[in-house]
């Protein structure tokens, strides 16, 4: 078994403690949240079968934390830049790459993420896919919605799924969503 050595940083937000995971590289490995940090480890051990994965705390600031803090000052376009890498499989890998393509305070179904992957039959598939991703608010899984508009899954919970997109649409439009 291949070791993979991570940095881990914890970082105060208004929506608590987050998780932070960069490689040597600087890119973004995984972002979550404190209370959800055994979901991070599942996840990891999901992606990555074929290696085993070091977590080394850390107090350095990378560029994705930086650029984190920045978004929650209102900054919210600060996101685009971060480098990310993930694991997962090709068809994750698609929703993931359509789901940073949703612009910043938008919302769109399951439904039409599939469609947009060319895979409109595949919503179940998707979903699936959207509560794998490694790296919630980089890669914007908060921005997909039931098919009649209600707030649906989110893997740190309905409550931060809800102040992001109020959070994106105030900083952007000025109004809430």
């Amino acid at each position: 078994m291949i070791q993979m050595d991570f940095l881990l940083e914890r970082v105060a937000t208004p929506l608590g403690q987050m998780l932070i995971v960069t490689d040597e590289q600087q890119r973004l490995r995984a972002l979550d949240w404190q209370d959800h940090e055994d979901d991070m480890h599942v996840l990891f051990r999901r992606q990555y079968r074929e290696h085993s994965i070091v977590l080394h705390e850390t107090s350095t600031v990378s560029p994705a934390t930086q650029a984190m803090l920045e978004y929650f000052d209102g900054n919210i376009p600060a996101i685009d830049q971060i480098a990310v890498a993930t694991g997962g499989t090709d068809f994750q890998q698609a929703v993931w790459k359509a789901l940073r393509e949703i612009p910043h305070g938008h919302t769109i179904s399951y439904g039409t993420l599939a469609q947009r992957i060319g895979r409109p039959a595949a919503v179940r598939a998707v979903g699936m896919a959207n509560g794998a991703n490694p790296v919630s608010i980089v890669i914007p899984c908060h921005r997909v919605i039931g098919a009649n508009q209600s707030l649906t899954g989110y893997g740190g919970g309905l409550p931060r799924k809800q102040w992001l997109l109020a959070h994106e649409s105030r900083m952007l439009t000025g109004s809430l969503i």
